[in-house]
């Protein structure tokens, strides 16, 4: 008789050989689980421990896949694992419709996904089980699942074999069932205030809107090059100037330049825009947002995120210079000049823009000095104009414009305006800055978007706009470190077969 070698000292190679012998096994028994098409499960596990006492002893019918089994004699005890959770299964050789569906459950590996037909009960141990009266074999899992007590640690791996990791790590499938209800969340906030949610192109003729490096794509069809959209401001504006006063749009946006724990190259925003307001309403749409969606959420407007007690309960609200002259000691207010706005970044060690200004440079004094103590929310107001082509300037001071962010944990959330309606202003405002571009970059696809000029010549109403990241806010309310660690499928470098 050959000694018996438990699967974890196995080598894959074996653990995957036997598996198959079984398939081919079953297969020449007439039971071939990969014919099976459907099976009528009724039941969740979580709800039959939410409602043990209404079902005990009633029939259940669930299926899922097989996480642990114990013992191999007449006894038989397993945990399922469905997508609620897990419940463990008693299975009894003269319990079952007949004694060779026992003998075919022996057989079934952990990874195996099943259907099974039983009644509630508890057992002596007092556990929430299902007494298994039928059960059939749905799918053969032809790979063993991570060794139990190591499980799918690596987290390239995790990334990589996504689905892997949701079925090992619990955590993981609670997060992206978390960003679902965020993303339901937001959606019903906007839609009770009377926003319309709408579509707007992926593909772009040209690089349009917000200053980052496109990805580039051909289309046969017109024999045209196109760009995939790194923002969705410009249609929804467009929306807005047909009548349509309140839209978003929640919208993957694509972006060729770096990775980090903030950053993938494909990501999701909402933008909106609301017809007959400005950017301090925004401000207030922003808090009523963020304080709905983190108490529907999370049941609280305290979070805790990576070390801190995040009070989304509580905004603090500053301008640029404010924030500037709070934490570096320097008074932009009395700055006269660009050339003594280069002699204060040169003082404090300030990395000079590539185009070096008054506002520029205070924009650069903010990141250095400022940025990374924004740790509760805090909206920063009163941008520069030379870094924010599309905001409306303000009318006591057209040096600045009409545009907040907000920041938690020492990260930008959002974006918003007063938006630019003054076709004359765009018009120029984008030459210079399409100019700009096509100086450092000749290869650029930069173009001035002259149909959203004239959009806009036929009259935008004072318009609010917004836009904010979805996988960043989806971090900070499940305290997850890394975009990859919200994001099901993140951008990897394939590997070498």
């Amino acid at each position: 008789m050959a000694k018996f070698v438990p699967a974890a000292e196995m080598s894959l190679s074996d653990q995957m050989q036997i598996r198959r012998d079984k398939l081919a096994q079953l297969r020449a028994d007439g039971h071939d689980p990969f014919v099976e098409t459907k099976f009528d499960a009724d039941t969740f596990s979580a709800e039959i421990h939410a409602n043990f006492d209404a079902l005990e002893g009633k029939p259940v019918a669930l299926a899922g896949r097989l996480m642990s089994k114990r013992g191999m004699g007449k006894v038989i005890f397993c945990d399922i694992q469905d997508l609620k959770g897990r419940i463990q299964l008693y299975v009894r050789y003269d319990e079952m419709e007949d004694k060779d569906s026992y003998e075919r459950f022996k057989k079934y590996d952990i990874g195996d996904i099943v259907g099974v037909k039983g009644d509630v009960f508890r057992t002596q141990k007092g556990e929430v089980s299902v007494r298994v009266r039928e059960a059939k074999l749905l799918s053969k899992s032809l790979l063993p699942l991570p060794e139990k007590f190591h499980g799918l640690t690596d987290r390239e791996t995790r990334y990589r074999q996504r689905y892997v990791d949701l079925i090992v790590n619990p955590e993981v499938k609670q997060t992206f069932v978390k960003r679902s209800l965020i993303l339901r969340s937001l959606r019903h906030f906007l839609d009770s205030k009377g926003f319309l949610e709408v579509d707007t192109p992926i593909l772009t003729p040209f690089e349009i809107g917000a200053a980052a490096k496109p990805f580039l794509t051909h289309l046969n069809a017109l024999d045209m090059d196109m760009v995939l959209r790194i923002e969705t401001e410009l249609y929804l504006k467009r929306l807005v100037v047909g009548g349509l006063d309140r839209v978003y749009e929640v919208g993957r946006i694509f972006r060729n330049e770096g990775m980090d724990p903030k950053h993938n190259p494909e990501f999701t925003t909402i933008e909106l825009y609301q017809a007959y307001t400005d950017f301090f309403g925004m401000m207030d749409l922003v808090e009523e947002m963020m304080k709905t969606v983190a108490m529907e959420v999370c049941g609280s407007l305290t979070i805790p995120y990576q070390g801190h007690e995040i009070d989304l309960g509580n905004w603090e609200r500053m301008t640029m210079i404010e924030a500037v002259k709070k934490y570096s000691g320097v008074d932009f207010a009395a700055v006269s000049s660009d050339e003594e706005a280069i002699a204060l970044a040169k003082e404090h060690h300030v990395e000079l823009p590539e185009v070096p200004s008054k506002g520029a440079i205070l924009a650069e004094f903010f990141d250095a000095f400022v940025e990374d103590k924004l740790i509760q929310p805090t909206f920063i107001y009163d941008y520069p104009v030379e870094i924010s082509p599309l905001a409306k300037r303000k009318p006591s001071d057209p040096a600045f414009t009409e545009r907040f962010e907000y920041f938690i944990n020492a990260t930008e959330f959002g974006n918003a305006f007063s938006e630019l309606n003054d076709p004359i202003d765009q018009k120029e405002r984008f030459e210079r800055q399409v100019a700009e571009r096509l100086a450092l970059d000749p290869k650029s696809k930069a173009q001035v978007d002259y149909d959203y000029v004239t959009a806009l010549e036929y009259g935008l109403p004072p318009t609010g706009g917004l836009g904010f990241g979805i996988d960043r806010l989806v971090m900070l309310l499940t305290d997850s470190a890394s975009i990859r660690d919200v994001l099901l499928f993140p951008t990897m470098k394939p590997i070498d077969n």
